[in-house]
């Protein structure tokens, strides 16, 4: 498909109705409304179209712009594309799905590193993004790596931007269930004075850290505007 073909497609795919939430939740006016279950279809007829990702980019268009951070391909993804498209990201949807496909590039810890000191939201809660998603899908990564940054979350998580704090928060919970599926089989017998395996302690050292710095960092208030959404705890 070409461009044409897929804004045509798009168009005829979105509602009012979708529009009406889409813009509750900041995708702003040049939108079709196109739901998410269509945009996949969409994806798995295309499948990976890297030059046709950089097109509908460039549209400006709220879906056109989740089609190409789904089509896009992470191996051709350079740090000047990365770079140019972190400054176009201007609502937290978006973030999120870039942010996920950064996440898949060999750039990932580099941009996370530069992005998380970025005065600009969207841009630096693409950063704490990426911690999150490094915490969930790297794991060549050592546990200190990340204890590092419980820290930095502690010092700055609430006199963060808005959707900063909810990227951190994610973050927390991301390093907390890191090592393995056995986490919360072992945070529950630590926190209820039950015998614990000896695997499940191993597992459970990063966890609890986690578990100490959501603590100390408390409830995190984050404004999700005239939307059903929450942030959880940590």
């Amino acid at each position: 498909m070409n461009q044409t073909e897929v804004l045509r497609e798009l168009e005829a795919c979105g509602t009012e109705q979708n529009c009406k939430i889409y813009r509750r939740h900041g995708s702003g006016e040049s939108l079709y409304g196109v739901s998410f279950a269509n945009l996949g279809k969409l994806k798995k007829k295309i499948k990976v179209d890297h030059e046709l990702a950089q097109q509908l980019w460039a549209t400006g268009n709220h879906d056109a712009r989740v089609l190409a951070t789904m089509i896009a391909d992470p191996a051709q993804a350079n740090d000047k594309l990365l770079e140019a498209w972190a400054k176009d990201v201007s609502n937290y949807v978006i973030t999120d799905l870039f942010s996920g496909l950064v996440s898949q590039t060999p750039l990932a810890r580099q941009e996370m590193e530069k992005w998380m000191k970025s005065k600009n939201e969207w841009i630096r809660q693409a950063g704490w993004n990426l911690l999150g998603r490094l915490a969930m899908n790297d794991q060549e990564l050592p546990d200190e790596f990340f204890e590092n940054y419980l820290g930095v979350i502690e010092r700055e998580i609430h006199a963060s931007q808005n959707r900063v704090k909810h990227a951190m928060n994610g973050a927390v919970i991301a390093i907390g269930i890191r090592n393995g599926r056995l986490e919360k089989k072992a945070l529950a017998a630590l926190n209820e004075s039950l015998p614990v395996d000896r695997t499940m302690i191993h597992n459970g050292r990063l966890e609890k850290k986690a578990l100490a710095a959501a603590k100390r960092i408390g409830k995190v208030e984050v404004d999700h505007g005239e939307t059903d959404c929450q942030t959880p705890d940590a």
